[in-house]
């Protein structure tokens, strides 16, 4: 029998897998199951943060001028890269996402004036700021208080206050592109994390770039934060998670079948819950890789 496993850090991409379906959590989370094919959204969307990461560190922390900042970013986003492919029908290329890279910087330019980043009681700028804060629910096999993490890509100065900035890359804007992160869970859950390390922020600025194969575009969304819907995230936060150590502890973990299994191009496991025995499914189009939400690297599972 396999070694009972349940995640010691848990951030907004796991509990919210579990909301969206329990099998879902359970496939991804405790089994480890990961797709042997990378996701070119992912991995575009991962090497445009880590550019704007390292842009945002030569410009504010070593004092480089705006343009050799940037100069650095696009090189940081070809190391990052590596030799991947993306499918021929997916628009966010290397070449694409070095475009859009210019692109953010000329709607969005670099300014020690407009939307800095917080300077910390510790003299650092809160570029790329990671919380990881105990819960008072203790993990299912240790007895050690859960943790539940996040990391935002920057606090700033704006607007007269203080806001998470978090960026998305996407194929398209449209008009209700900006409502849908007027309750994220993500971001308030991340007003909540800057909070409990001394930091309370007004909200966050949602920064959208769309990268389509002939043009780019950009949206901006302001999205608040007051306390009683950080304490109301809270309390739900805990009630799923005694939910999910509830089905670990009885194995039982329903299927959500509906739209959750179509939605975001479909689910990785649709195939695996389409038979009775998913077992060839999962051997064949996945491999067993453990996910740190802290460290954000995975570990293979043999």
């Amino acid at each position: 029998m396999a070694e009972r496993y349940f995640p010691p850090v848990l951030d907004n991409s796991i509990v919210t897998s579990y909301k969206r379906c329990p099998t879902l959590f359970k496939l991804q989370y405790l089994e480890s199951w990961a797709s042997k094919f990378p996701s070119p959204h992912l991995h575009a969307g991962g090497a445009f943060a880590h550019a704007l990461e390292e842009t945002r560190r030569m410009f504010y922390v070593q004092g480089w001028d705006a343009p050799a900042s940037i100069a650095y970013g696009c090189t940081a986003m070809e190391n990052f890269w590596g030799d991947y492919r993306p499918p021929d029908y997916v628009a966010k290329t290397l070449d694409r996402m070095l475009a859009a890279f210019d692109f953010y910087w000329a709607n969005y330019p670099l300014s020690h004036e407009e939307c800095p980043p917080t300077r910390l009681p510790s003299g650092k700028y809160a570029i790329e700021f990671s919380f990881a804060q105990p819960l008072p629910i203790p993990h299912p096999i240790s007895g050690d208080p859960l943790i539940y993490c996040g990391r935002m890509d920057m606090i700033a100065d704006a607007y007269g206050g203080r806001f998470i900035v978090d960026e998305k890359t996407t194929s398209s804007l449209g008009p209700t592109w900006s409502k849908q992160w007027d309750l994220r869970s993500q971001f308030t859950g991340y007003a909540w994390g800057a909070r409990e390390n001394g930091l309370t922020v007004q909200g966050t600025i949602v920064r959208g770039v769309a990268i389509l194969k002939t043009k780019f575009d950009t949206q901006q969304a302001v999205v608040y934060s007051p306390e009683w819907q950080i304490e109301r995230w809270y309390s739900e936060l805990l009630t799923y998670i005694q939910r999910m150590i509830a089905d670990f502890e009885r194995d039982n973990f329903l299927h959500n079948l509906g739209d959750t299994c179509a939605d975001f191009g479909g689910c990785q496991f649709r195939e695996a819950c389409a038979v009775q025995d998913p077992t060839s499914q999962l051997e064949t189009g996945f491999a067993r890789r453990r996910w740190n939400p802290i460290t954000r690297q995975t570990t293979e599972i043999l």
